[in-house]
């Protein structure tokens, strides 16, 4: 879920698109997938951000938790449930969690006196820090973020009791924490010794109030990250909108979150669930950042960009392609607009819609506009049909780890091979001189671009759909079962006039 200190960013756009295109992976494979996607409303930081803004803290999420709302729609993410941390039903479920870390003894009261960020919401030790070259006085996070001295009375949580806990848990499950650089700094970070956790603050009230003592309000992460079992019906079976999710949905198979987080959600949040008895999510994986200029992108810095104006620009499925195309995912990576040109003038227009283009031509110019059949087929035909049967077994490694850019490289790889193929059996010649050769030509093409659109859908949902009507696919043929080592392609069915999918963009200057 995202922070609604500011609007959204392209930062914010990338999570969401990755985490919708696992999501619709998942679907088309036969999952019964619970997808969830929100704001966190709480916290000093909220707080701050309103005041400055000179709004009630309330009025000030309600506008940007709406702005992230129609993120979603604009970026037509798919996900199931939009939680809000401020509803009722969540604060509900963060203090049951709260009573149940008090059930097990792992909560005291005392007072804390420390560093703390406002801007990362979390606390940290002394030897975490670094001095401000341009202010003397001031020290700054690991993130870069000013810190300041906190002095207040709190309730503590005894993280201190999970350090062999959470080790032990890292061992037996070495995929819990993706990709292995962010495991292997958590589990250095563990290792040293885990201290208990300040999880209440009395300075300000914008918060969940703490059970039985509401001059407390519990710290913004014990809140936080509540919310993905909130979503599922916690404390209850179920509730309205995912009657019992909770039952059949936890544990989670994957959080999808920013590098800058994983130690909240690798460390507090498995202790927490372990002391409230629930079991641990099986996967926490840690994306890397975009860069403008090598700087990342951030509400805090000033340097964002908007979706909405990306998606005006280069369309909606050209940047969905790109964001995960360009970067392997979970690196840092730096977003210029060469590159997304690049990618929609090689990959999208030449490619695949050039690919799409010709043969759905050819065939509704020859073929009486119906999908035409096949004969003998040749070494070169099986070669081809070959590689893209096997596409799904490749996709799916990829998407078991979260490797998407390796996913569309395998895609893409097809692709490439099929354009070799139609400039080598050159069917325009066939034509003339082998009508029925050409035939079978046209159909292996039209078998191996429907396979390529039903495994691009995840990622270019509206692009690849078009090419599926095309194709004459019905909607009850686009899932992975029609992948199988049988040909899918149904002949002599009436195709539409083929339309390009993939126009080039044409910059400013050339137009």
């Amino acid at each position: 879920i995202s922070y609604v200190n500011g609007p959204p960013h392209l930062g914010h756009a990338y999570e969401a698109i990755s985490a919708d295109v696992m999501a619709r992976f998942k679907r088309l494979d036969g999952y019964n997938v619970h997808f969830l996607t929100g704001t966190d409303e709480h916290g000093q930081k909220v707080e701050k951000s309103a005041i400055d803004a000179g709004k009630d803290p309330k009025i000030f999420c309600d506008q940007n938790a709406a702005a992230f709302q129609k993120m979603t729609e604009l970026l037509n993410i798919s996900n199931d449930d939009f939680i809000r941390t401020t509803e009722k039903r969540h604060i509900r479920a963060s203090q049951e969690i709260w009573r149940l870390l008090d059930k097990s003894g792992d909560i005291y009261l005392g007072n804390y006196a420390g560093w703390y960020s406002v801007r990362d919401e979390a606390y940290f030790d002394e030897s975490e820090l670094t001095d401000d070259h341009d202010n003397p006085n001031q020290k700054l996070a690991p993130s870069g973020a000013p810190v300041e001295w906190v002095e207040e009375p709190s309730y503590f949580f005894k993280l201190s009791s999970y350090t062999q806990p959470l080790l032990d848990y890292y061992q037996s499950n070495p995929n819990f924490i993706m990709p292995e650089g962010r495991r292997n700094e958590v589990i250095s970070f563990v290792r040293q010794g885990l201290r208990d956790l300040s999880i209440s603050r009395t300075t300000f009230n914008w918060g969940v109030p703490v059970p039985g003592d509401p001059n407390h309000i519990m710290y913004v992460w014990l809140d936080a990250l509540t919310n993905y079992i909130t979503s599922l019906g916690f404390p209850d079976a179920g509730n309205k909108i995912s009657k019992d999710a909770f039952l059949t949905h936890w544990p989670a198979d994957l959080h999808i979150i920013g590098k800058d987080i994983v130690r909240f959600h690798a460390v507090y949040w498995p202790a927490f669930l372990m002391s409230a008895k629930i079991p641990v999510p099986k996967r926490v994986f840690g994306h890397g950042f975009l860069n403008i200029e090598g700087a990342k992108m951030s509400k805090s810095l000033g340097n964002v960009l908007s979706p909405e104006v990306m998606v005006e620009e280069f369309g909606l499925d050209p940047i969905r392609y790109f964001l995960l195309r360009e970067v392997p995912y979970g690196q840092d990576g730096s977003f210029t607009r060469e590159g997304i040109i690049q990618r929609i003038n090689a990959d999208l227009a030449n490619d695949l819609g050039n690919l799409a283009q010709r043969s759905l031509s050819l065939i509704n110019k020859n073929c009486n506009s119906k999908m035409p059949d096949y004969g003998k087929l040749k070494d070169e035909d099986n070669e081809l049909l070959r590689l893209a049967m096997h596409l799904l077994v490749e996709v799916r490694e990829a998407f078991e780890v979260q490797a998407f850019h390796v996913a569309l490289d395998r895609i893409w790889s097809v692709v490439r091979a099929a354009n070799i193929y139609i400039d080598h059996q050159a069917p325009w010649v066939l034509r003339r001189e082998d009508p029925d050769r050409m035939q079978t030509v046209l159909f292996v093409l039209a078998e191996v671009i429907r396979r390529v659109a039903i495994l691009a859908q995840p990622v270019v949902p509206a692009a690849a759909g078009k090419l599926l009507d095309q194709l004459g696919v019905t909607q009850d043929a686009r899932n992975f079962s029609e992948l199988n080592e049988e040909i899918g392609t149904k002949p002599y069915i009436d195709l539409p006039k083929p339309v390009g999918v993939f126009p080039r963009f044409l910059a400013r200057s050339d137009e």
